[in-house]
């Protein structure tokens, strides 16, 4: 610890004289809007490791494990505090038989994972093993529903399966299988990626389909379920524009999906192999989510002026070139962390439309919380932000100003050089997460609070001496959160010196 707190000092002292200023203007008393929890959604999808050998190894495994579930993930994921869970996919999701999945282990089909290399999956891991961690975790399961391939009979089942106490025959069915109690399942998407890999459909189309599938999504004995549509990718306009025209307000949700990639079809550059103009670029990817998030919001603004219908960023994140032999895994650098921290920093602003958002994927697999081998666990970058940011989970979205150098990156994007956001919790602190992206240069902070003057501040930095600094299973500790004692409070002001790339959290009393 004290190596790490010289190497931060030593940091802050030699940047300090180059430092530029930065003004940011929080507003507490204009904050109105809630950051829902939801938010910080996950998700869990039957590709690479992310199930088998990520959160389930079997009661039998020698690796030490909770009911099957492995017990240091398992812990992990508890810090965390996970608001909700997605599964099964995913494009998974749209070739998935539920009833696959369920009974005597040894007795259940085998299938092959047919979007995901052709892996035969043994369906251990079904509905009883996910809704199960789910209540372990203390968090809401979102279950994805077959559309592409699946019935509408089929899905009535489940829902059935899932959510029914009565004496109806799949409660029933449910009871032979050890589970006398109903599940509460409040998330339920009706089909996912309808457009692509969820059955290439047209959106007047899909329209159709999702109003007769949700029709059979039945509140049970009172289970009430949020039920969200298969939405856009990126810019499809067009596709939201119609599902709010033909099926508005029938739908609880609607999804979106974004990543931060290079292109879709050609090589999507190395998730460690990058220089500061890659770093730049994907800062710049990240943040035109912004742009794509507004243009959605107002289509839907013109036929939901109410806002009843929730905007859910159901996948989000990095998407590099897998490591070589691998179902998209990919390490987790400090460039993953500002992407992460910039895109909560994003959807915190949109509140009042953004009600979920579950970044890809949880476990080994893209732009995850954590990677497993074997026997071994380490945490991301990523894991910290969600951690930095955990309190901002259900806390009062605080609007704020911000005046800050911006840098011009390829694409011609422009992106702010400082991003912050702000909030406050039910006790009355105000949490600040602010980030810089300079790769080279600090930044001084001069933080106003209105009518608020703190009295007590305190922190904690995410950094690291290289942009493309990670964590390997050999070296667990590279990158991980350490105090931050940069910020100081003065005339009623906090004043912050921000070292070159860095993410910090503040919380001010």
């Amino acid at each position: 610890m004290k190596k790490h707190l010289f190497l931060f000092s030593f940091l802050v002292c030699a940047v300090a004289a180059g430092a530029q200023t930065v003004n940011i203007a929080v507003h507490p008393s204009q904050g109105t809007q809630k950051i829902s929890r939801h938010i910080y959604g996950q998700f869990a999808e039957h590709l690479g490791t992310c199930i088998y050998g990520g959160l389930w190894v079997g009661e039998d495994s020698e690796i030490p494990n909770t009911q099957g579930y492995r017990t240091d993930v398992l812990e992990a994921l508890k810090r965390l505090r996970i608001p909700n869970l997605r599964w099964p996919g995913g494009c998974f999701a749209d070739e998935y038989h539920w009833m696959d999945g369920i009974g005597p282990r040894e007795n259940r089909p085998k299938m092959s994972n047919n979007n995901w290399g052709g892996l035969i999956e043994d369906n251990s891991f079904g509905t009883h093993e996910f809704l199960n961690l789910c209540e372990i975790l203390g968090c809401e399961p979102y279950v994805s529903a077959n559309v592409g391939s699946g019935t509408v009979e089929e899905l009535a089942k489940w829902v059935e399966y899932m959510t029914s106490d009565g004496d109806t025959p799949m409660a029933n069915l449910r009871r032979q299988n050890g589970r006398d109690k109903a599940w509460k399942v409040h998330f339920i998407g009706v089909g996912n990626e309808s457009w692509g890999c969820g059955g290439n459909m047209r959106p007047e189309y899909y329209a159709d389909l999702y109003r007769r599938y949700s029709t059979y999504c039945r509140n049970y004995d009172g289970n009430r379920l949020f039920k969200i549509a298969s939405g856009a990718g990126d810019y499809d306009l067009h596709w939201t524009e119609t599902l709010m025209q033909q099926v508005g307000t029938r739908m609880n949700g609607i999804s979106l999906h974004y990543y931060t990639v290079t292109g879709w079809h050609g090589p999507k550059g190395s998730a460690t192999d990058f220089d500061a103009e890659d770093f730049y670029w994907t800062i710049g990817k990240c943040l035109d989510i912004e742009n794509v998030i507004r243009q959605h919001i107002a289509v839907m603004d013109k036929y939901d002026k109410a806002k009843r219908v929730g905007l859910m960023v159901d996948e989000w994140g990095t998407w590099w070139e897998p490591e070589p032999g691998t179902q998209l895994f990919q390490q987790n650098t400090l460039r993953d962390a500002f992407v992460a921290a910039l895109s909560l920093n994003v959807f915190h602003k949109y509140t009042d439309r953004i009600r979920m958002a579950n970044i890809a994927q949880i476990v080994n697999v893209l732009q995850s919380m954590i990677l497993t081998r074997g026997d071994k666990m380490v945490l991301t970058p990523t894991y910290y932000v969600f951690e930095m940011y955990r309190p901002h989970q259900d806390a009062t979205f605080l609007p704020l100003d911000i005046d800050t150098p911006t840098r011009t990156v390829r694409d011609d994007r422009v992106v702010p050089v400082v991003d912050a956001t702000a909030s406050r919790d039910a006790d009355g602190r105000i949490h600040l997460s602010l980030v810089n992206i300079d790769v080279d240069k600090a930044q001084r902070v001069r933080i106003s609070l209105d009518e608020v003057k703190p009295v007590r501040i305190s922190g904690t930095i995410l950094t690291s001496k290289k942009i493309t600094d990670l964590n390997t299973f050999e070296k667990p500790n590279r990158v991980k959160p350490e105090p931050f004692k940069g910020a100081k409070l003065a005339g009623g002001v906090v004043e912050v010196t921000l070292p070159a790339h860095a993410i910090v959290a503040l919380e001010v009393e």
